[in-house]
């Protein structure tokens, strides 16, 4: 596909080099970058790419290259559908993925709609460690970065075959951080020594504190317990706790506990050994297949349910638009996570982690 190519830029060198591949290449480039606060505000995203300060290291990146540049407004956009969506989940008692979020409601949703009937754009490019091909069949594929230690395709699961036909990932098959930096340096790009931007972007230091002046509420004690209801301890409230988590839990019995579960109607931490941890089955809400439907009712995959995890086998089985995933050992999963479906490389789909019924 031929025509003009826009690059989110968020201001950091992944992006920036992205951008500087296409336009070497002879690609008709624009780069496009995004506020994500109120302007003037930055307190809610003191590293956020969408703050003032990313945005003015995104316009001189796109100046030394020579390309246009424009600056869109998603504040209410990234507010509403990445930031409260986080908080409402921890206040849940679920373990949300904003890059998840962000990738799906602000670049993949407004940014590419805008870019295509807006502006007119063919493509769309982005700074993600991930790569996007062409089968045999016609069907865009989505890959794993060649920088497994980079690969951010985890994220990208939520993405179609109407999204990948119009999506490019130059520096996924790059091979490392150094290449990006030295590919930077060569371009004379200001972001070639920038620092690596963080996971939560939006958050100050520690999250609790966000959730905690969102949601007050959420910070209730409530007991810890046992999986026999045995209470033993108090915990500062459901919305600074997730399954999986071993200290600040509220209870000092010698053992090594772990949160198994969260119940947010009693406001109740249920806690145990490893040796408790016994659950196989889950179920996934709103899963999405990147071919547009799943490989068959049910299938044999790799999942992953955490950035950067581990792969484990399991089975999928579909129900409507809904999925139950057996994993082949047990393994403590968190209700809010996203479950992404693996074949070797290839993304398959994947779906939100449902909280279980109690």
């Amino acid at each position: 596909m031929s025509g003009r190519v826009f690059v989110a830029m968020s201001g950091g060198v992944d992006s920036s080099v992205a951008a500087a591949i296409l336009a070497d290449r002879g690609e008709d480039v624009v780069g496009v970058w995004m506020r994500l606060v109120p302007a003037g505000s930055n307190a809610d995203a003191p590293r956020c790419c969408g703050t003032d300060e990313a945005g003015e290291d995104a316009r001189r990146a796109a100046a030394a290259l020579g390309i246009p540049f424009y600056a869109l407004d998603y504040a209410d956009i990234f507010g509403e559908q990445v930031v409260d969506r986080f908080v409402n989940a921890y206040a849940g008692g679920e373990t949300p993925n904003p890059c998840v979020s962000c990738n799906q409601h602000v670049k993949f949703d407004a940014l590419l709609r805008d870019v295509v009937r807006k502006f007119g754009g063919a493509r769309l490019a982005t700074g993600h460690y991930a790569r996007a091909t062409t089968g045999a069949d016609g069907r865009r594929r989505l890959l794993r970065a060649r920088d497994a230690a980079k690969d951010q395709s985890y994220a990208l699961y939520m993405l179609g075959q109407r999204e990948l036909g119009r999506i490019e990932f130059p520096i996924g098959e790059l091979r490392d951080k150094s290449e990006t930096r030295e590919i930077a340096t060569r371009f004379g790009l200001p972001t070639a020594a920038k620092a690596e931007s963080m996971d939560i972007c939006f958050v100050p230091g520690d999250y609790r504190e966000l959730v905690r002046e969102r949601s007050p509420e959420a910070f209730v004690p409530g007991p810890v317990e046992r999986a026999d209801g045995t209470v033993v301890g108090t915990h500062a409230g459901i919305g600074g706790l997730t399954v999986g988590q071993r200290s600040g839990v509220g209870v000092a019995t010698g053992e090594r506990l772990y949160v198994l579960r969260l119940e947010p109607e009693r406001g109740v931490a249920v806690v145990g050994t490893r040796n408790e941890i016994a659950t196989t089955h889950h179920r996934l809400t709103d899963v999405r297949f990147v071919a547009g439907e799943p490989p068959s009712p049910e299938f044999a995959t790799s999942v992953v349910l955490r950035y950067r995890g581990i792969p484990l086998a399991a089975t999928v089985t579909m129900r409507g638009n809904d999925a139950n995933v057996d994993l082949g050992s047990p393994a403590l999963v968190a209700p809010g996570q996203a479950a992404v479906f693996y074949a070797g490389d290839e993304v398959v789909g994947g779906g939100v982690v449902a909280r279980p019924a109690v």
